[in-house]
């Protein structure tokens, strides 16, 4: 399956040997003084059930012995500990109960059985609320005494290194208001801890008159639905260590509540005898994640049996959508309500058995990031049929069994489904999935590696390769520095306002909601202006211009530190030879990038809070993975097809591996190319090697006419050294000579001793001199007894040219010719016909 839960904790294996032991113990130790365990004589463990989850992940926990005394225990996820809290010597039926951070106070609401409320000479209420002193059992005060359910639940500071200087405890009532109480505490000695104002405890009406609440135990939030006329408004309320409370924010959303009740999610334990007093056809829940997005999720039950709808209104960007999925012949009976589970950057929703929907909240615009599975499914199998309620960090409680569950992906399911999928917007999906959650990500991206090569000719709505890239770096290095999620790009595929400035979670929503609202194309970053500018320099190049000398120092000095920065990652010898050469182009193409990207996001990032140097780091990681991912790809495509001993040459025939590799290193420059990203400098010179050894002559000449063999210094001088002077070896050194560029022609000719050579020299020399000077009208004045041999065409060529180079030299006798001259000329041409003559 796509997700996998794996056990947090499990009542019958975490509590139960715990409470034997307890009750062994007990039973074989003499009593003295107030029993504060259970009756030692044959406990009810059908009783034993959880009533609250703490935000410091601590389980609250309840059951009754023989005698129907109530004991409460307390269970530690961090420490796999339990430990005792207080025991009630009287039959209850626990509603809510709640401890504070400091394990001082106990709140307790349950409701009194029929007997007890029998007993008394007045009426008595049937729903009690306690506040108890639990080190030591000391004393119980009545907070609340009312015939309507109540649930409790004490604030927990979010940063356990500030605790608050008192307690705060809020109290849910089933009459639709929330109240805050306050609590101080004093420590009398070591170990006495008592209420300080138990005489009147101040408190705060909080909210009146909602709807539906949930708690956010991790972030210390309330949401609630409140109506107003025709709309239901949904609010949010923080708390806070040094004040009570504050209203954040308020937004109308289209969701019918009608009479349905009151419905309270995230407040203790949804038992049976609880959801009678709840709503039963309502299912919202409010998701939010560290990076800022908030999603409201809401189905409501209807009579069609046909299909399920559901709405997830994304509020971080300003829109909602509607989804629905065909439930076959699914009869009502087994009907249940679908389950919304929080995944961070996604949010699963699903019904066992009938569809399975994994909605990404962070680019909810283009739905192809999203997976819809429907039906009978593998992935969906092992997803537990009761419904699973979603707590923070990726936990789930299923209430049935007592157990809680950590949510994670499933990573070898979503690389099966990743390789096993026909369906190009699955894979996309599930592509950027496994990159968001994947763990080891060396493995993982050898393995995705591994499947674009095997797939790279089959996806026709994206290109693999140009996607792995971006979303690699994206995920890597986008969602830790704030804003930089928008300000780099996510895909190689082509509101809403507050009021106020807040801090973490609030100013990452508030910049969320500020990017919809003023967000231009050009905040994201791409490559157009490294594009246009990389060509220029190359152009420029080739005519001998060239920029400032600090201009071009600065790009190179990028480049430097990006490979420097590089090789300190890499522990393992390289299989394909790569960063054996300089590769100018390549290495101006890498500086560019680099200084085009920092001046990008210290643009638009607050360089003030991040500092320079971290952004500079930041983009030379940026590119150096970039380069990191295309060698991984390579040492992939080697080793695959068992290159591990090849040897750099060009004499002889390719392998089949060596013609797969080769046409592996021509779709990677392609999608490379399209985006106008660096190569590893030395990725030309081993395709070119690939090429002439694998490709027939026409084939190699048609690529290098195309530009889609690059001819390099190194590999040129390369192929000229190691290939003799075979008939079939000179025609295939000329055609690759003859279509040298200039800077690199000017090198090879100066260490090619070669009649072929000398021709190219010579005809390069001539083109260049008629090209510069236009022929005057002239008398010669020539002695042409020099001459030694009387071949009119080549006798009034060379008059030409030793005319027009006698007039250069007059010109500026300080411009060098390399070694070339007019007698060069005539020597080159009279050898090239003998031996074109066979003479």
């Amino acid at each position: 399956m796509l997700l996998q839960l794996s056990a947090a904790f499990d009542l019958q294996q975490d509590v139960v040997p715990w409470l034997a032991e307890r009750l062994s113990a007990e039973a074989a130790a003499p009593v003295a003084g107030p029993r504060a365990g259970l009756d030692p004589v044959e406990n009810n463990y059908e009783t034993l059930q959880v009533v609250n989850v703490e935000r410091n992940g601590k389980v609250i926990y309840s059951c009754k012995d023989s005698k129907r005394n109530v004991f409460f225990g307390l269970y530690d996820l961090q420490t796999k500990k339990n430990e005792h809290l207080y025991t009630f010597e009287k039959d209850l039926q626990v509603v809510s109960c709640s401890v504070n951070r400091e394990k001082t106070l106990l709140a307790v609401s349950f409701i009194q059985s029929a007997k007890e409320r029998r007993n008394e000479l007045q009426p008595a209420s049937k729903c009690l609320t306690l506040l108890v002193e639990i080190h030591p059992v000391n004393n119980v005060k009545v907070l609340k005494a009312v015939d309507s359910c109540i649930w409790v639940q004490f604030l927990y500071p979010i940063d356990e290194r500030n605790p608050f200087p008192d307690s705060h405890l809020l109290l849910i009532s089933e009459e639709k208001y929330v109240e805050q109480f306050h609590i101080q505490v004093f420590r009398e000695d070591e170990n006495r801890v008592v209420i300080g104002n138990s005489g009147h405890l101040p408190r705060d009406r909080v909210v009146e008159d909602f709807v539906w609440a949930q708690w956010d135990m991790s972030e210390q939030r309330l949401y609630y639905f409140v109506l107003k006329k025709s709309e239901s408004v949904l609010k949010c309320i923080q708390f806070y260590a040094d004040e009570n409370f504050n209203l954040i924010f308020e937004v109308p959303l289209d969701i019918s509540f009608g009479d349905t009740g009151l419905t309270l999610v995230n407040f203790g334990c949804e038992d049976s005898q609880n959801r009678e007093m709840l709503s039963k056809d309502l299912n919202l829940r409010v998701f939010t994640s560290h990076t800022g997005s908030l999603c409201v999720c809401y189905n409501k039950k209807s009579d069609a049996q046909e299909q399920v709808t559901y709405s997830v209104f994304y509020l971080h960007k300003g829109y909602s959508k509607t989804f629905a999925a065909e439930l076959g012949t699914l009869e009502h009976q087994s009907m249940k309500n679908i389950t919304f589970l929080n995944l961070d950057y996604y949010v699963a929703v699903y019904l066992p058995g009938h569809f399975f929907h994994l909605l990404n909240t962070q680019h909810p615009d283009l739905m192809c990031y999203s997976l819809f599975l429907t039906g009978e499914n593998e992935t969906m199998n092992l997803i537990p049929d009761g419904p699973l309620q979603s707590l923070s960090g990726a936990l789930a409680w299923d209430w049935c069994s007592g157990k809680l569950f950590r949510v994670n992906f499933n990573q070898s399911s979503l690389l099966h489904f990743l390789q096993n999928s026909p369906l190009d917007y699955e894979r996309l999906a599930v592509l950027h999935c496994v990159l968001a959650w994947g763990r080891n990500p060396k493995v993982l991206e050898v393995q995705i590696i591994q499947w674009i090569f095997e797939n790279m000719w089959t996806c026709r709505a994206f290109d693999p390769i140009q996607e792995f890239l971006i979303a690699s770096l994206y995920w890597k290095f986008c969602l830790d520095i704030s804003n930089m999620d928008k300000l780099l790009p996510h895909s190689s595929l082509r509101s809403w306002n507050t009021v106020q400035s807040f801090k973490g979670y609030w100013e990452k929503l508030n910049s969320n909601l500020e990017y919809v609202k003023y967000a231009k194309p050009h905040l994201q970053y791409n490559n157009n202006v490294v594009r246009r500018e990389w060509r220029n320099l190359i152009s420029e190049e080739k005519k001998g211009k060239r920029r400032s000398t600090v201009y071009f120092r600065n790009i190179l000095e990028n480049a430097v530190k990006v490979i420097s920065n590089l090789e300190a990652w890499i522990v393992e010898p390289r299989l394909a030879l790569l960063f054996q050469e300089e590769d100018n182009q390549q290495r101006l193409l890498m500086g560019l990038m680099v200084s085009e990207l920092k001046e990008h996001l210290l643009r638009n990032l607050p360089v003030q809070f991040i500092g320079k140097k971290k952004i500079e780091q930041l983009v030379l990681d940026y590119v150096s993975k970039m380069l990191d991912l295309l060698c991984q790809m390579l040492e992939t495509s080697w080793r695959k097809h068992n290159l591990h001993s090849w040897v750099f040459h060009f004499d002889g025939r390719g392998s089949a591996g060596e013609f797969a590799v080769f046409h592996t290193m021509t779709q990677i420059l392609d999608s490379v190319n399209r985006m106008c990203l660096p190569l590893p400098p030395g990725f030309h010179t081993l395709h070119m090697t690939l090429g002439v050894r694998c490709l027939p002559l026409h084939s190699l000449l048609r690529y290098i006419d195309d530009k889609v063999l690059l001819l390099t210094e190194k590999g040129v001088m390369k192929l000229l050294k190691d290939l003799d002077n075979t008939e079939k070896n000179e025609k295939l050194k000329f055609s690759i000579v003859a279509r040298l560029p200039p800077f690199i022609m000017q090198k090879i000719s100066q260490v090619w001793d070669h009649p072929v050579n000398s021709h190219i020299i010579s005809r390069n020399y001539v083109k260049r001199l008629l090209q510069k000077h236009k022929r005057q009208s002239r008398n010669s004045t020539m002695d042409k007894s020099s001459f030694l041999i009387e071949f009119l065409p080549l006798n009034y060529l060379i008059e030409v040219l030793t005319e027009l180079e006698t007039a250069r030299q007059a010109l500026n006798p300080f411009e060098g010719c390399d070694s070339v001259d007019t007698k060069f000329v005539e020597e080159a041409a009279l050898k090239q016909t003998t031996i074109l003559l066979n003479l």
